[in-house]
């Protein structure tokens, strides 16, 4: 597959993909906007049902939250023969309030790495999840004309 070909280097991955990539990586990048500022936080995760779910402590991560629900999540894959997949899921989160959330959350396989406390579990509702794949490879010298 060539540009010259008039193909992009760069393939769309297909939804089945993007899930077993997500269900794959443990870590992963959570979005938040909150007061007109972008943060991004590094948390590990779970895939369960198209959601995914994290741990977090009381702070800006779960105050901005709060304040803005939308969120964007990303992961990357770099493999030993160069190729990239990444993949981004746009959704809301939401802190988990009832009991029966909290005990089913409970009963994934969902621990802090960071040896510190967290007892609020957040679940992202899936809206998109998107995913490319690329290999690594030198620039062209310029595009086909």
């Amino acid at each position: 597959m060539s540009i010259g070909d008039n193909l992009s280097p760069i393939k769309t991955l297909d939804k089945d993909t993007v899930w077993q990539l997500l269900a794959a990586h443990p870590f992963g990048r959570l979005a938040v906007e909150a007061a007109g500022l972008v943060d991004i936080f590094p948390v590990n995760y779970v895939v369960h049902q198209h959601k995914l779910y994290f741990r977090t402590a009381q702070g800006s991560k779960l105050s901005s939250l709060i304040v803005n629900d939308q969120v964007a999540f990303e992961i990357d894959e770099v493999t030993d023969d160069d190729v990239v997949r990444s993949v981004v899921v746009h959704g809301r989160a939401r802190r988990l309030e009832t009991r029966a959330e909290i005990e089913a959350a409970e009963e994934l396989p969902l621990k802090p790495w960071a040896p510190t406390l967290k007892y609020n579990f957040v679940v992202i509702d899936v809206e998109t999840a998107t995913g490319r794949e690329f290999t690594i490879a030198d620039e062209p010298e310029h595009y086909p004309s």
